[in-house]
């Protein structure tokens, strides 16, 4: 069998295809691996119930149901779910948003493929647009999205020791260069692996260089405000018309139902939707129906920063006083973790990379993320890219303290400690 150009690509190695299969092996087929590398949400009562509550309410009404299942919904997704949408925002943070600024996708990682496609790649004249990650590590997810090779452009980050065995890293502004071939900025915030929150003035300042240069800056928003505010600092949401905000019901506790939310300029929205058409007809409709109830009286935000938040918090700074008790002796550093559902940590004296690292502890029955995957076009040249690896928190604690005493032992034991 012969595959296109487009076929190979898509089907060689890649990091997301290992995660999800590691994912899914882990679910499905062996129960006693400690998963620490996806990123699936904790399955919260509280949350549950709410969404159980909203499927009650669909199923006992019949005509909704029965166009739930039997009939499509417009390319931009479903209507009423975008309008009580775009009411939220513009009642919580004033902005002048409508319907028509809003498209829903089958979940945000294809909404990120059309957006990117949409932008980068090969233009009518031969030459080559590029999307620019100004704060790299950045998403797994994103590496393998171009339809063309050199994709993206990068650039490392300043990193600031915090204390002994913590920092941040920052955008370097300095190094920061918008040439003539970047068609767009795009950044995780939270960033997804790190828990990293780039600040308001940092945000701003690429928002600023974004228009200077007419071209957009894409927010991956799958963590962060209004919903499901996995956000442990202070920070405000930011969009208008040259902001493409991306937003996902997954981490709300839905990854199930494949639901993505763009936030754009009503073209960028016509253009989305005209896509989703000729790759799936229309978004899928539960998700959006599920989480329509949720939005009136911002019970959406409300049950976010109430419950989801303060969750995931406290789950962070119990694997952090593992990790403390764990990794005593060892050289390490962990990102300050200021959101998403990952500890990012940096072992600087690691005598093997961190694959060989992930190789090792998958025989242990513990599974995390090697980090090289994050760096993109900087693996080869930048040794700290191969010190760094990303675990989840977002298990049982019990599967979290087991799978981080036993990483600990296997990296003293390479260390002779």
């Amino acid at each position: 069998m012969k595959l296109s150009k487009f076929g190979k690509k898509f089907s060689r190695h890649s990091g997301i295809v290992q995660l999800m299969d590691d994912l899914g092996s882990a679910m499905a087929e062996n129960d006693e691996m400690l998963m620490l590398g996806g990123g699936n949400p904790s399955h919260i009562k509280e949350i549950q119930d709410l969404f159980q509550h909203q499927l009650q309410d669909i199923v006992d009404d019949r005509p909704r149901l029965d166009a739930l299942l039997g009939n499509y919904d417009g390319p931009a997704g479903e209507i009423n779910f975008r309008k009580g949408l775009a009411d939220l925002f513009k009642e919580q943070f004033a902005w002048d948003i409508t319907a028509e600024n809003i498209c829903l996708t089958n979940g945000s990682q294809s909404g990120f493929f059309t957006l990117m496609n949409m932008f980068g790649g090969e233009n009518e004249d031969g030459s080559k647009s590029k999307i620019l990650l100004p704060l790299i590590p950045e998403y797994i997810g994103y590496t393998d999205q171009g339809l063309s090779e050199e994709f993206f452009v990068t650039v490392r980050p300043k990193i600031e020791m915090l204390d002994d065995h913590t920092f941040k890293y920052r955008v370097d502004f300095d190094s920061l260069e918008i040439t003539d071939d970047i068609a767009a900025i795009c950044v995780s915030r939270p960033t997804n692996p790190t828990g990293n929150v780039m600040t308001d003035d940092e945000i701003e300042q690429l928002a600023i260089l974004a228009q200077k240069h007419d071209i957009p800056l894409i927010i991956d928003n799958a963590y962060g405000l209004p919903f499901p505010d996995i956000i442990f600092v202070d920070a405000k949401p930011l969009w208008h018309e040259n902001i493409i905000l991306c937003m996902s019901l997954s981490k709300l506790g839905l990854p199930g139902v494949r639901t993505g939310i763009v936030v754009a300029s009503d073209k960028i929205v016509k253009a989305i939707g005209d896509i989703n058409s000729i790759l799936s007809l229309s978004p899928g409709s539960w998700g959006a129906n599920i989480a329509k109830g949720l939005l009136e009286d911002g019970e959406i935000i409300r049950m976010s920063h109430e419950v989801i938040r303060p969750y995931y918090h406290s789950k962070a700074l119990k694997a952090l006083e593992v990790i403390k008790r764990e990794f005593d002796g060892l050289d390490y550093a962990v990102h300050k973790p200021e959101g998403a559902l990952f500890l990012w940590v940096w072992f600087k004296d690691l005598p093997i990379s961190s694959y060989e690292l992930y190789e090792r502890l998958k025989k242990k029955n513990v599974l995390i993320v090697s980090g090289h995957y994050f760096f993109f076009d900087q693996v080869e040249d930048w040794d700290h890219s191969q010190k760094c690896i990303r675990m989840t928190y977002s298990m049982d604690e019990s599967v979290v303290e087991e799978a981080i005493t036993i990483m600990a032992k296997e990296l003293k034991a390479l260390q002779g400690k």
